[in-house]
Order: C-alpha cells, then sequence, then structure tokens
C-alpha cells in the first residue's frame, strides 16, 4: 500500500464514514414502515460552492440569517458534508393515521397545494418529520462512535435545497471533520 499520510489517511476516514452514515439514515426506523429518505455527500470542489451559496443567502436576510455565514465557514472546514432530506406527503393514505399535526388531516394535505419557500416545502406529515429526525440522530450518533466532528445544521440542508442538490420538501446537512478539536463546537 505504501506510506498514507495522517491527511490523507482522515479524508479516506470521513468519506467512508459519510458513506455508513447514509447507510445508517437508511436504515433507521421509520413511522408507519415506509421510507421517503434521501442523501447526498458532498466533498471538494461542492463544499466551495455550498459555502458560497450559504454565504449569500446570510447577505440577502443578514439579521435573520446571520448563521448562515457562520456555518458557511464550517463547511470550508470540513472534508465532507451529508445532507440528508425527506418528502412530506401523508404515509399509508388508503389507511390515513389522520394525527392531525399538519393542521387537518391526510386527505386534506393529499389535495392541498404545497408551498415552497425555497427552504422547504410545505405542508408537511409530521410523521415524514419524524422519520428526518431519526435518520438524522442515526448518522450523527454514527458519526460520533467513530470520532467524526459533525454537527446537525439546517442552514446546509436550506442551502442544498435551494441549489437544487436534492429533490426532498425538508433537507439538513452534516458536515464531517477529523481535527484535534471538533470546529463546530466553538464558543459562539
Amino acid at each position: 500500500m505504501g506510506v498514507l499520510s495522517s491527511r490523507d489517511a482522515e479524508r479516506d476516514a470521513v468519506i467512508t464514514i459519510a458513506k455508513m452514515m447514509a447507510a445508517s439514515a437508511r436504515t433507521a426506523p421509520k413511522t408507519r414502515g415506509l421510507d421517503s429518505i434521501k442523501t447526498l455527500i458532498l466533498d471538494g470542489d461542492d463544499l466551495e460552492k455550498l459555502a458560497k451559496a450559504m454565504e449569500q443567502r446570510s447577505q440577502d436576510e443578514p439579521e435573520r440569517l446571520w448563521f448562515f455565514q457562520r456555518n458557511a465557514d464550517d463547511v470550508r472546514k470540513s472534508t465532507a458534508v451529508l445532507v440528508i432530506g425527506v418528502t412530506g406527503e401523508p404515509k399509508r393514505p388508503e389507511s390515513p393515521l389522520n394525527c392531525g399535526a399538519c393542521g387537518k388531516n391526510c386527505a386534506w394535505m393529499l389535495k392541498t397545494e404545497k408551498k415552497d419557500n425555497g427552504d422547504a416545502r410545505g405542508p408537511m406529515c409530521l410523521m415524514q418529520g419524524i422519520d428526518l429526525g431519526i435518520a438524522l440522530a442515526s448518522a450523527a450518533k454514527l458519526a460520533s462512535d467513530l470520532n467524526v466532528d459533525n454537527r446537525i445544521m439546517y442552514s446546509i440542508g436550506a442551502t442544498a435545497r435551494r441549489m437544487k442538490l436534492m429533490e426532498a420538501d425538508l433537507v439538513v446537512g452534516i458536515p464531517l471533520s477529523i481535527t484535534g478539536k471538533n470546529p463546530y463546537f466553538t464558543n459562539r
């Protein structure tokens, strides 16, 4: 195999673990036994494209989205980013749960025109949101167990969705890094 520098070994490890995290998101428990989770891994030049788009969002609405700038800096410190998304349709409409969390019921949601603000599209079935949360937690936990720095970030997912990197109703990102100190949790 030859000599492998620590930098190359750590980069390879992050990419391998990002793939494992995508598998963890896929196999995470799903409400009503139906899977609508999607994953995508970004690295290399795509990280800079994402960071620039996040900076632009921050400049568009600096008082509300100031943290997009901070998180863009975090993306630049990353080796890779795992993006996880979910579609928002109700599950098993032939046998609706009708939990009411959307504000009405499954039949209403199926016929309601979705509104898209760029960051997300809704209304969205709560069961899908629960699935996204479980998938994110499963992926982040795996990274943590394998000593890869990570943090769940709304700003990454919202920007990735606006960039049309993933077709999903709600998207969240997890930046990944191997460093001596987690760069995503500093004194902010």
